[in-house]
């Protein structure tokens, strides 16, 4: 396993007690009604879907320079900055760290507003903000969403990330960082 690779092997292997298997009636009553809450609390008046995230970083402990924290999501097997769908009425700051500490285990204190992505997902239209966005205390835990993190350095997070569009994000933080806090040459 990569050094920089997070995943605790006995969280890993934890599992939740059993509960009673739902009925297929319930469950696609269930799942349709998350699905459909979740869609309109996340898009707007004109369908776009509204997300939000950071690119969440910290001092290396291994080397001078910084890192940045990139999730790996099973269900899509990618490695991208830590994101979600923002919940009826959430400021995007407040559903980006929420994201945040959801996906990675971190909090996180805020930096710049970084550009914002937009793309088309599932044929609709889906815009993310993010921020920069320091690691302050947490520890990472595996779940069904994010099964791990990295901390790479700059150019490797840039190399790694799994969508073209995600990648000027790392650039856009290196730019809002103060002297001294971005990677050594």
């Amino acid at each position: 396993m990569d050094p920089a690779e997070h995943q605790d092997p006995a969280t890993a292997a934890s599992t939740a007690p059993a509960s009673p298997a739902p009925t297929p009636a319930s469950t696609s009553a269930s799942a349709s009604a998350s699905a459909s809450a979740s869609a309109s609390a996340s898009a707007s008046a004109d369908g776009t879907v509204r997300a939000a995230g950071c690119v969440l970083w910290r001092r290396s402990p291994r080397s001078p320079g910084l890192e940045i924290c990139l999730v790996h999501r099973p269900k899509y097997d990618d490695w991208s900055h830590p994101k979600g769908k923002l919940e009826r009425g959430e400021d995007p700051l407040a559903g980006a760290l929420r994201e945040v500490a959801e996906e990675t285990g971190y909090a996180a204190a805020p930096g710049a507003e970084l550009p914002t992505v937009r793309y088309l997902s599932d044929g609709r239209p889906k815009e993310v903000r993010y921020w920069a966005a320091a690691a302050t205390t947490g520890a990472f835990a595996p779940s069904d969403e994010v099964d791990r993190i990295l901390w790479l350095a700059p150019d490797e997070a840039r190399a790694r990330l799994t969508r073209p569009l995600d990648r000027p994000l790392v650039d856009a933080l290196l730019a809002t960082l103060p002297p001294g806090t971005g990677p050594c040459p």
